[in-house]
């Protein structure tokens, strides 16, 4: 008996002093110094960085991504999300928190205000209109103009001569217009241009995805394009921008949009962002599309090389 009880007590000893020692192991443990401290603000929070779904936008996007996950955000992609009314839609339900955006997009797009030509004004339009209407931040613009436009290969252009979009609307029924499916209802595409220009019809309009648009035009699947300023196939293939003779696009400055909410909580985000607005600029933005759109790369790779050769990212 005497046996049993000292060992016992010899057991509940041991016991004792293993609880101890791990307690000790784990009051005196340290984080890896490889791990990044998370920005203040950010600890509990994924920040959700979207983009439509066209070439210019993954880039920009994945930029902004980088960008953020650099300086110790958490980022869940939702590259490619949709058009512009499915990104807004995330936006204002709280589904996303960041997506580039174009200022004049916003301007006739989501706040359906009369066109304006001053970038500046419209800039502080749809700043304004953001805040009070979504609770959106509208940050730093790039000086790139990605505005829209009409083109056409130069043997199309001497064949109908067609030099301005009035040229085009008054030939609009000899005419097939390929563009993304988006543009038949947008207030600044085929109804805006038909407001402006006139009530013409075309031949034909020839919905396709974005990506293979200026395929169609140039294999002879149509006479016109819808073209972005921003868009490298307009130098590479030789295409003539018609000639907005009436006014009728804004300007489309590229910036992100974020969440009031989120850039409360995290005011770096603006820092970080605006960062990467002056490098971005029509000639660099064409390059860049081309290198995706044209040369076939990745986009994820291209957004990479540019933000480290302009000292953005390590």
């Amino acid at each position: 008996m005497r046996r049993f009880i000292q060992r016992t007590v010899l057991l509940t000893l041991l016991m004792t002093i293993l609880a101890a020692c791990g307690d000790n192991a784990t009051s005196t443990s340290v984080p890896s110094g490889n791990s990044t401290p998370a920005p203040s603000g950010s600890e509990n929070q994924v920040i959700r960085i979207a983009s439509k779904n066209f070439t210019e936008q993954f880039i920009v996007g994945e930029m902004y991504a980088l960008i953020l996950e650099q300086a110790g955000y958490k980022v869940e992609r939702k590259i490619g999300l949709g058009a512009t009314d499915v990104a807004q839609a995330a936006m204002e339900k709280g589904e996303i928190d960041i997506y580039p955006e174009y200022t004049g997009t916003g301007l006739l797009t989501v706040l359906k205000l009369p066109t304006q030509t001053d970038p500046k004004a419209v800039y502080e339009t749809v700043k304004k209109g953001y805040a009070e209407q979504f609770k959106i931040a509208w940050l730093d613009p790039a000086p790139m103009n990605n505005t829209q436009a009409l083109a056409m290969t130069k043997e199309g252009a001497q064949k109908f001569g067609i030099i301005t979009i009035s040229d085009m609307a008054a030939k609009a029924s000899e005419l097939r217009m390929i563009g993304p499916p988006e543009f038949q209802e947008r207030e600044d595409g085929l109804p805006g241009i038909q407001a402006k220009y006139g009530n013409f019809e075309l031949k034909e309009y020839v919905p396709v995805d974005p990506g293979l648009k200026y395929k169609g035009l140039v294999e002879g699947n149509a006479d016109v394009v819808v073209a972005f300023g921003t868009d490298g196939e307009i130098a590479n293939y030789g295409l003539v921008v018609l000639k907005d003779d009436r006014a009728m696009f804004p300007p489309y400055q590229i910036a992100p949009l974020v969440r009031q909410s989120v850039l409360d909580a995290n005011p770096k985000v603006a820092e970080l962002l605006n960062a990467l607005a002056p490098k971005l600029d029509d000639a660099t933005m064409q390059k860049l599309n081309f290198e995706v759109s044209g040369n076939n790369r990745k986009y994820e790779d291209v957004a990479k090389e540019f933000l480290t050769a302009q000292g953005l990212l390590k």
